[in-house]
């Protein structure tokens, strides 16, 4: 199993907490970073919001691309995947700027394909925001030019969406960068397993996780491109009792409606298409991070880490609160039981 986790740029994962103790603040993303690599981490996850979706939008949140360049600067094996969302980029110039990290990173930029959900954002920054399955229609034309202009020595592409004529990208990237995406939509679905190279999914149970993997690999194998690595997004509630464990989770399953992120919660609703729906206590935190049951005692949590192995996961993509605390507490206590729970 790899461990990555989020980086809390919007200063927090808890919608019902103003102060989590970790600021939205370069000196404190910094500090996670260089610690994260120190303690076992493989890789953070740097999401890209112009609006703090967790702690409302008049809060401060960091931008992303920005972000990423300077953790470049002082980390030396963490992997930085940037979320990335087409209709805020034009892709001859992103794949220009993503080239450039790779090579200040020495090869650790992958991006995190996202199409867009916000309209509310979008609006807000003048971005255009379109239908559910035009946003994957969009992305798949705009990652014909990110790919091309990593791999030819000249690119041209007409497309319904972009265009790019005789495009020449120099320096090449170290290696060409990893494409994460994620989605439950037919259009989602069928477009990350012919363009992207691993499948990011929200939080659910083992039972769940598996016959989705099952069913990508399917679809993978049917283009008869190399197997796709399979993420998933969490929360970690480690504690030294069960008992402790619930109390943690009751404090944090809180959100009411008239809540800094209530607002943002119903756009994301109307602006999706998922499997499951989603409640308010599903939404206390981020992409069903609950859902996948990492709540309890060291053991629980091993435990249930290796059945997410079982079920076809290698990335676990962890949130928590306060970050630093635990994550240190989970490198400490869960990630050498996953190892021996393994081996055994």
């Amino acid at each position: 199993m790899r461990y990555g986790y989020w980086m809390p740029v919007f200063g927090g994962w808890l919608r019902n907490v103003p102060d989590e103790g970790m600021e939205a603040s370069w000196e404190y993303v910094k500090k996670l970073a260089q610690r994260s690599e120190q303690i076992g981490y493989d890789l953070t996850l740097i999401a890209e919001l112009y609006l703090n979706d967790i702690k409302g939008i008049e809060a401060p949140s960091l931008e992303a691309w920005s972000t990423a360049a300077a953790l470049a600067a002082v980390t030396e094996r963490l992997e930085l995947m940037v979320a990335v969302r087409p209709t805020f980029h034009n892709p001859a110039i992103l794949a220009k700027q993503v080239a450039n990290l790779d090579l200040i990173s020495n090869g650790r930029i992958s991006l995190n394909v996202v199409s867009s959900w916000w309209a509310d954002e979008a609006r807000r920054y003048g971005v255009q925001f379109d239908a559910h399955d035009d946003r994957y229609a969009r992305t798949e034309d705009w990652l014909k030019i990110i790919a091309g202009a990593w791999k030819e020595k000249s690119f041209s592409h007409a497309g319904k969406y972009y265009r790019s004529e005789d495009t020449i990208l120099s320096p090449k990237p170290a290696k060409r960068p990893t494409l994460y995406a994620g989605g439950e939509s037919e259009a989602a679905k069928s477009l990350i397993t012919r363009a992207c190279d691993a499948y990011v999914m929200h939080g659910d149970p083992p039972e769940r996780i598996a016959p989705k993997v099952a069913d990508i690999k399917r679809r993978r194998e049917e283009t008869g491109l190399p197997e796709m690595e399979f993420g998933m997004a969490a929360y970690a509630i480690v504690r030294p009792t069960e008992r402790e464990a619930k109390e943690e989770l009751a404090r944090i399953t809180n959100v009411n409606p008239g809540s800094a992120g209530y607002n943002n919660y119903q756009d994301w609703i109307s602006h999706t298409k998922l499997e499951q729906q989603v409640s308010l206590e599903d939404y206390s935190v981020s992409n069903r991070g609950l859902r996948a049951g990492l709540v309890g005692t060291p053991e629980q949590v091993a435990e249930r880490v290796n059945e997410f192995q079982e079920a076809g996961v290698g990335l676990l993509l962890l949130q928590s609160s306060p970050q630093l605390e635990e994550m240190e507490r989970f490198a400490a206590e869960v990630m050498p039981l996953t190892a021996s729970i393994a081996v055994g």
